[in-house]
């Protein structure tokens, strides 16, 4: 899976997040300090999901959040990122560059790819209400 990887700066486990979803098999496209240049290729589409890194994570969510289509989730350990995805279909997963250590990360990754959205009526009634309140209606 294509996945966007953008850190506002090399610190902590920003370069950790592209080795660990190499390792598992995905391509992470990068944006940022990561970069040498800013693409927009998440955001056009071009990926499947995305990991956005700052020093406390609130801003890379808020950010994320702001583009259309984006159900960003700060997951600062792997039972949040679970139920993220599970419960709220998120699509972009939000980390701490100062509190998430490597040995989180990859619990928070394992647990983010492991799960998948629920199927439960009420949880998609949900996801879809959110996408009501973005567009508007």
């Amino acid at each position: 899976m294509k996945i966007a990887v953008a850190a506002d700066e090399r610190t902590g486990v920003a370069g950790e997040v592209v080795e660990q979803l190499r390792e598992r098999g995905h391509e992470p496209v990068v944006h940022g300090a990561l970069a040498e240049g800013e693409r927009a290729d998440w955001a056009e589409g071009r990926a499947e999901q995305a990991v956005v890194c700052c020093w406390t994570g609130t801003g890379a969510s808020i950010a994320a959040n702001k583009v259309p289509g984006i159900r960003a989730a700060l997951c600062g350990d792997a039972a949040t990122a679970a139920g993220a995805r599970t419960w709220n279909d998120a699509n972009v997963l939000a980390l701490s560059l100062r509190a998430t250590s490597e040995a989180e990360l990859a619990e928070i990754l394992d647990a983010w790819f492991a799960t998948g959205p629920s199927a439960e009526p009420d949880d998609r009634a949900n996801v879809e209400h959110v996408g009501e309140i973005e567009r508007g209606a």
